[in-house]
């Protein structure tokens, strides 16, 4: 009982925040809308430069944003929260005036821009920046110290934005094609961001700068720094496409512990490439950087602090046994690789493309090296963890997403769709071609949908309305007169016609039912027994037995 109550309150902890309904303003707009001064202007490249100072748990710098016009413009909305400040903003030598509506800047330009145009604007900062108090699920800075007093700092922003520590533009649906982060902290620390690390600047005042250069498009939640007191080591993966760099940055006292339970990477990639196709970043490289908080998917640059254990936080949170199998946080967070960082939401209301997707990876990890079963008796387990408080789909243009379902009962629904499919090798190749047509795009729900239904042959509409957009679970209702059997799926949206495989009298058969719509087909005697095939997320409904 108090391994099931920990394992509900570990469940409770990562949904919470997802499942609180606020009110919205019009704040919540200027951050979750595509406004029109956002919508003229197409990132193309972001230079971060800033100066992180422990010692106040203050950051100053400036953000160098490259554009394209798309559009004639002249008001640019940038974003930055309180208590950050924009000091000033600078084009092309001239410094731009601005105003400040909440957490948006609205910088003035003088005059309309042409459209096609490649432009810059320079946008100078400071400020003490919000701390986080329970990362990654509040999301802002961690300012800790290590077990040797030295300064231990990692950033966290999912949902909250990236705005809570720098300024951007931050709205999913617009990314830069590639980023340069400059970081400059005291001598003795080291930063750690996304992609590659080109060069260390020694400044002569007691700091030295880390320069990383990030060749991919990247979301602004997944730009990253990490300062600590860390050591180094690497492996080299031969993937898919070729030698794959992988690096390792952690504690020193934590270092023959993570050279253990790192093995889980090669492991991790493996699985991946072969379910969904190379990993996406090969130019920026794979790294595992040790954190203060328990993780988060960080684009080439995923942050890890599961205690090097297994689990999640050494519990298996399907019940099964099979979740001990693998480290949560690196699997997990390392499969958002796919699933968020290379496919990623234009609006925060489908997120469940970025959390379904990657919380059914861990039954894919499970399926690859452990067998088709271990994996079904996987993701099953999981089902406790549903709550079916809301629709999974959240609110758009607010920034609000759904409920935090998104993880267990989009891991079901992908794991009930891979029965719909029933061909184990056409649903690889679904999940593949998927990663290779939305490579680095950013994509809605309805765009994800449309194309599963697609690449699987048959109409899904009525599926994803009823497991994104409703909270009830289909069941199948079924009534056995005589040698008849009639069924039909109860509970569920118009239209819905999923087929699902029974066990009749211990006999394997699949029934085409559809929504409020008796069906019936003949048997060779009375019915004993109707069982449901488990891998299918559905009830069944009270059984009527009549005699002719």
């Amino acid at each position: 009982m108090k391994i099931f109550l920990n394992l509900f309150m570990a469940i409770l902890s990562v949904t919470t925040a997802l499942n609180a309904q606020p009110s919205f303003t019009r704040q919540d707009t200027l951050r979750g809308a595509i406004t029109p001064e956002r919508a003229w202007w197409d990132l193309t490249y972001y230079h971060l430069d800033i100066r992180v100072n422990p010692a106040d748990s203050t950051i100053a710098g400036s953000n160098t944003i490259q554009y394209r016009v798309l559009a004639p413009g002249q008001r640019m909305q940038i974003d930055l929260q309180a208590p950050m400040k924009v000091e000033k903003v600078v084009q092309n030598g001239k410094t731009l005036s601005f105003q400040q509506d909440g957490n948006a800047w609205f910088v003035e330009l003088p005059d309309p821009r042409k459209p096609g145009a490649i432009e810059t604007v320079a946008v100078h900062y400071s400020g003490r920046p919000q701390v986080a108090r329970n990362p990654p699920w509040d999301a802002a800075l961690s300012w800790r110290t290590d077990d040797n007093g030295k300064p231990f700092v990692a950033t966290s922003c999912q949902g909250d934005g990236a705005s809570l520590w720098w300024p951007c533009k931050d709205h999913m649906y617009d990314e830069p094609d590639s980023m340069l982060i400059s970081v400059r902290v005291p001598a003795g620390l080291m930063d750690v961001s996304n992609g590659r690390l080109r060069g260390i600047e020694n400044n002569g005042d007691g700091t030295k700068t880390y320069h990383w250069f990030v060749d991919n498009p990247i979301n602004n939640y997944g730009v990253n720094v990490n300062i600590g007191d860390y050591v180094h080591f690497s492996e080299t993966y031969q993937g898919e496409k070729g030698e794959l760099d992988c690096d390792y940055y952690v504690l020193p006292y934590n270092l023959e512990k993570a050279k253990e339970q790192f093995r889980d990477v090669p492991r991790m990639l493996a699985a991946f490439e072969h379910w969904f196709g190379p990993y996406p970043f090969y130019e920026d490289g794979f790294k595992l950087v040790e954190v203060p908080y328990l993780g988060m998917e960080h684009q080439s640059s995923v942050t890890y602090g599961n205690g090097f254990q297994n689990g999640y936080r050494g519990y298996d949170l399907s019940g099964s046994d099979w979740g001990l199998k693998f480290d949560f946080i690196i699997i997990h967070e390392a499969g958002h690789e796919w699933f968020a960082n290379s496919i990623t939401y234009k609006d925060i209301a489908d997120m469940w493309v970025h959390e379904g997707f990657t919380a059914y990876s861990e039954n894919l990890f499970l399926d690859y090296h452990y067998g088709k079963e271990a994996s079904a008796d996987y993701v099953i387990g999981t089902r406790r963890n549903i709550r079916n408080d809301r629709p999974i789909i959240g609110l758009y243009d607010v920034n609000q997403s759904g409920s935090g379902d998104m993880y267990y009962k989009g891991a079901n629904m992908l794991h009930t769709l891979r029965q719909v499919v029933n061909d184990d090798e056409k649903w690889r190749s679904i999940l593949r071609n998927m990663n290779r047509d939305f490579y680095h795009q950013t994509v809605t729900s309805r765009q994800i949908e449309a194309y599963l239904s697609r690449q699987a042959g048959r109409g899904l509409s009525a599926f994803f309305d009823q497991y994104l957009r409703t909270t009830m679970i289909p069941a199948l209702e079924y009534r056995a007169e005589g040698k008849k059997l009639r069924y039909r799926w109860s509970n569920c949206v118009d239209g819905f016609d999923m087929p699902v495989k029974v066990l009749l009298d211990g006999k394997e058969q699949w029934l085409e039912p559809v929504a409020g719509k008796w069906k019936q087909q003949k048997m060779a005697g009375s019915l004993n027994s109707l069982v449901l095939d488990r891998n299918f997320y559905v009830t069944k409904a009270s059984t009527i037995e009549k005699s002719e």
